[in-house]
């Protein structure tokens, strides 16, 4: 599947009767992106406490959040990153801090990267297709599809050095400051 595509989404539910039926077939509706990290960012589910609540017909995704999710909740995003520009590597560092909406902690270290940023969360992270690079603050992984990352709650930048977009499916649930 070309990464230009947007991907499926279906969301199960138990209707009046105590079945389980379907909400939701369709392409994800909620798509931001980004134009000063040209990346592609797609919500597809969040919850807004734990335990999440199961009941309701809506559409949990129908709502503006930064790159964290509502405090005590969880996100579930697909963001594609195409390859790093020179036009990207000059961003203002906190254009990426402003992008994670509110409740963000303050950056650790100074930025190595304009794309720098830390969430108060648990993420799990999952290569779909292409490569990319995490970086640390003074470290880098290299991942590529296939590979799962759990990250808590560090500075980190995603560049990809590559030719080819990077898509990784992400589960940000939130945590406590470490």
């Amino acid at each position: 599947m070309p990464l230009s595509e947007n991907v499926r989404r279906v969301v199960t539910t138990i209707d009046k009767n105590d079945k389980a039926v379907v909400l939701m077939d369709s392409p994800i509706p909620h798509k931001k992106v980004r134009p000063q990290a040209q990346t592609v960012s797609r919500l597809i589910w969040v919850t807004d406490g734990t335990p999440a609540d199961l009941s309701g017909t809506g559409d949990r995704a129908a709502i503006d959040i930064g790159i964290m999710p509502p405090r005590g909740g969880s996100a579930f995003r697909i963001v594609e990153f195409p390859p790093e520009t020179a036009e990207m590597r000059k961003l203002d560092p906190a254009t990426m801090h402003h992008s994670l909406g509110d409740g963000a902690p303050k950056r650790g270290l100074p930025p190595r990267h304009p794309a720098m940023h830390r969430t108060r969360t648990v993420d799990y992270a999952v290569v779909m297709a292409g490569e990319i690079d995490m970086l640390l603050d003074e470290e880098e992984i290299h991942l590529k599809a296939g590979d799962v990352l759990v990250q808590q709650g560090t500075n980190h930048a995603w560049v990809n050095r590559g030719t080819q977009t990077c898509r990784i499916a992400f589960v940000l649930i939130d945590a406590k400051e470490p």
